[in-house]
This record gives C-alpha cells, sequence and structure tokens, in this order.
C-alpha cells in the first residue's frame, strides 16, 4: 500500500522526502501504517497552492500548533488506500518568543535543509528521511546505528520541551520496539518529567490518533509494557501522568497472597496480560486494578491489611475504589466513553471467585455480565493470577489458574444457553398480547423469567413461560 502511495506522491512534482516512523519501521522490517512526507523549498502556503491541484487540503494542528498539512486526494484509488489522507510538512524550526525554557515556536521555514528538520525531531531513529526520487537516505544524527543497537537518543536536550508527549513515546518506544534509552535520555526523563502534566489527555487516550489510540494505548499493546512502566516510574513520569499511581509505589501489600508491592504486582499483571495477547481493555484494567489497595487498606485483629469493605473500617472496597480511580483516569486522558465503562466494569468486577465452576454458575457468571464482560474477567483474572509470583520468584496460585481455567471451559460451554433477554422463548409483545400492559413492570418481568431460564434451562418455552408471566397478572 504504500509503495502505491510514494508512487502517487512522485506524480504530483513534489521533491518530497519519506520521514519519521515509516522509515524506522521500513529500516527495522516491520509494516508501517505511517506516510509522512517533508517537502522542502516551500513554507507552508506555497504547499497548500502545490497540493491544492490534488484535492482537498486541511491544516493539521496538534496541541494547537500548525505542524503540516493534510491531503485528501482528488484519485479515488489513493482515497481508498488512505482514508485519513496524506501528511505533508514543510521543513520547520524553532523560533525563541521569551526569555523562558518553554518560550518558543516552530515555524516553517523554505530555507532549511533536510538535515536541518531532521535535527528538530524527537528521536534520532525518527530522524532519518529518504528521498522518493533517488532512494537517497539522509541521516545527519545517525540514526540507523541507534536502529542497529536497540538504542533510545534523544535528537537534543530540548525534544521533551518541545513536546512532552515524546516522554511517553518514549516509553513507548521501550515497550513496542525494545529500544534502550540511553543514560542521557534517562536523565532528561527525570528533569522533564512534571511537564507530561502539560499534555492535552486527547493525545495520551487517544482522542487525537488517527487509530483512536494515544501513546498510553500503544504502550500498553506492545510487548514489553512491564518494563517501560518502570522505567515511568523509575524516572517520575509515571505519577505525573497517572497520579493514581503515587499511594500504590512501593505499597507493602502485607498479604498471605502476595509478597510483591502494588506497584510491582501491578507491572506483572500488566506483563501476563500482554504475554497473553489480551485485549486493550484488560490491559488497561490490569493498569487501575489495585490502585484502591491503598486508600481502602485497614488492619483487623489478626494483624493482617485487609481490602474489602467492611463497616467502621472501609467504606469501599478496593476494587470499587479502584473503578472510580480508573473511571476519573480514563475520562481524564479523553478515553473513548464505550472503551472508560468497559475498563471500569473489569476494575469494579475482578474479584469474582469461579467457586465449583458448574454449568449454573457459568451461567449465572454470563447472565450477570454479558458475554463480552464476562470473558474480559476471566482473561483479567488468569493475568491477575498469574501477576501473584512471589518476590522470591516463587511460581503464582497454580491451583487456582487451574480451577479458573476449568470454569473458563465450562463458560465457554454455556455461551449457548440462554442468558440474554433474546434468548428468552417470548418477548415484550407475547406479554402484551397476553393481557400485560407496556411499562416498568414488563421488563421486571421478562427479566424475572430470564432469572427462572438461566437457574434451569428446560423451562425456556413459550408456554411455561407464558404459564409463569400469568401468575403475575
Amino acid at each position: 500500500m504504500r509503495e502505491e502511495i510514494e508512487d502517487y506522491v512522485r506524480s504530483l512534482g513534489l521533491d518530497a522526502y519519506l520521514v519519521g516512523g515509516a522509515v524506522r519501521d521500513e529500516l527495522l522490517g516491520l509494516d508501517s501504517k505511517d506516510a509522512d512526507f517533508l517537502v522542502p523549498g516551500l513554507d507552508t502556503d506555497g504547499l497548500r497552492a502545490a497540493l491544492a491541484r490534488h484535492g482537498r487540503v486541511e491544516d493539521l494542528v496538534v496541541a494547537d500548533r500548525l505542524v503540516g498539512l493534510r491531503l485528501h486526494p482528488s484519485d479515488r484509488r489513493i482515497r481508498e488506500l488512505t482514508p485519513a489522507g496524506i501528511e505533508f510538512a514543510p521543513p520547520r524550526k524553532e523560533v525563541s518568543t521569551g526569555p523562558g525554557r518553554h518560550d518558543f515556536e516552530i515555524v516553517a521555514d523554505p530555507s532549511l535543509s533536510v538535515e536541518d528538520d531532521m535535527r528538530r525531531r524527537d528521536f534520532t531513529v525518527n530522524a532519518i528521511a529518504r528521498r522518493l526520487d533517488t532512494g537517497e537516505l539522509v541521516d545527519p544524527l545517525r540514526g540507523r546505528a541507534d536502529l542497529e543497537a536497540r538504542r533510545l537518543r534523544t535528537v537534543s536536550p530540548q525534544s521533551f520541551r518541545e513536546d512532552p508527549l515524546r516522554l511517553v513515546r518514549a516509553l513507548r518506544f521501550v515497550s513496542q520496539l525494545g529500544f534502550e534509552p540511553d543514560a542521557e535520555l534517562l536523565a532528561q526523563m527525570r528533569e522533564e518529567a512534571p511537564a507530561v502534566r502539560l499534555v492535552s489527555g486527547e493525545r495520551i487516550g487517544g482522542g487525537l490518533a488517527a487509530d483512536g489510540m494515544g501513546e498510553l494505548s500503544k504502550l500498553l499493546l506492545g510487548a514489553e509494557p512491564a518494563r517501560a512502566l518502570r522505567l515511568a516510574r523509575d524516572t517520575g513520569v509515571l505519577v505525573e501522568l497517572l497520579p493514581e499511581f503515587g499511594a500504590a509505589i512501593g505499597f507493602d501489600q502485607e498479604s498471605r497472597y502476595h509478597d510483591l508491592t502494588v506497584d510491582e504486582h501491578t507491572f506483572a499483571v500488566v506483563r501476563a496480560a500482554a504475554d497473553l495477547g489480551y485485549s486493550l481493555p484488560v490491559r488497561l484494567a490490569a493498569l487501575f486494578h489495585d490502585l484502591g489497595k491503598p486508600l481502602a487498606a485497614w488492619r483487623g485483629k489478626d494483624g493482617r491489611l485487609h481490602y474489602y469493605a467492611k463497616p467502621g473500617f472501609a467504606e469501599h472496597g478496593h476494587d470499587q475504589v479502584g473503578a472510580e480511580l480508573a473511571a476519573g483516569a480514563l475520562l481524564r486522558l479523553r478515553y473513548p466513553n464505550k472503551l472508560r465503562q468497559r475498563v471500569v466494569r473489569i476494575v469494579r468486577r475482578h474479584m469474582f471467585q469461579p467457586g465449583r465452576g458448574d454449568a449454573l454458575r457459568a451461567r449465572r457468571f454470563l447472565r450477570r455480565n454479558g458475554d463480552e464482560l464476562a470473558f474480559d474477567l476471566l482473561d483479567h483474572k488468569h493475568a491477575d493470577l498469574l501477576g501473584k509470583r512471589g518476590s522470591d520468584g516463587e511460581p503464582p496460585p497454580l491451583d487456582e489458574i487451574d480451577a479458573l481455567l476449568r470454569f473458563r471451559e465450562v463458560v465457554e460451554e454455556e455461551r449457548s444457553s440462554p442468558h440474554r433477554l433474546g434468548d428468552l422463548a417470548i418477548g415484550g409483545n407475547d406479554l402484551i398480547a397476553a393481557g400485560f400492559k407496556p411499562g416498568p413492570q414488563l421488563g421486571r418481568i421478562l427479566h424475572e423469567l430470564l432469572d427462572a431460564v438461566v437457574e434451569e434451562p428446560g423451562v425456556n418455552t413459550r408456554k411455561q413461560l407464558l404459564a409463569r408471566a400469568k401468575e403475575r397478572l
């Protein structure tokens, strides 16, 4: 697909260079969705005029800055290949606007060379350009060598100041691409960590990303999220990004089930969810599921800390407190409503126990949670149990894991059993025909019938359900 887009860009008559993540991924042998182009010799107005002949052009604004232009081609074939459009930018430079360290803006300068433009990017591995006409690589900061060494370096001490989102992006590259930050980058992260609070939630949570995912989501979906999160904690970025983590760092659970601190257990659960390939909602829930423990903790007569609700000690258990923390954080980071609600439900209900794992329990589990949330909860519980490894290398609770996996098998088997309103042999119209009036009572009766069917699937016949319903007339 990108080859077709490059051929199209060549046809525009511009001296264009492929830049950024597309070149990086190409050199790493990875597929890339990115296709961003630098066009030297033109300012923004000149570039807009050159592109306007080929389709609709719109400004590309990030953090209230005009960073380039997006072309939506008139060519239908290319438009289908890249529905979000093709991004172009003129060379840019940093211009001081005052005495402060953050007093500057980025402006287009057509006189700048491609090398100069590369020197104001974020990381050396992203500061590589490929000229479309010749295939020539422009690599003024030895980014290719850093790629080969899997080394992550900033292009300058100002990289994080220019855009604090890069603090999270650096961590994402650790998780996603296995890069190792050099000592200078880590020092810069520690110094600039508070600046991450200046980044809009949309840029972190995915509200502005073309694929609907921000840097935090991409970090969690990488192969090594736990390593990235530990770096975030150790550099101070984590508590600036998620203040909800503050009390959890180093918190001793004093539990017979854990000898890991809350933060280390959290990282272990996130890692297990990643290793098992679980979904983004499950990984986000893993990040938040136990953050309520320091706030809900109370000490019992046995001398141990406990985390469930108990009158006179804790108004809410750690599951409810954690759900409230997750809801606030995900709202602040502007995650989509549906995803936020799904994550909050996982956190709120993550303390379920599979028990004997019989068919009735499985149907009740599906009835209460619905199919999607039920399997999210099973996935999360699996990762949570795997994250209970001891700090001295003890195995996780294998008996509990075996019981959970057996329960999962039963839940899978019972998915075909009636456990949703739509599975009932009758519906609201049948009840109205039988003499019931439309209204809230109708809904209550249907739910009561479903409860009966979950307990005994054999009663899910039109005759039996109507008979039960008529007892309420």
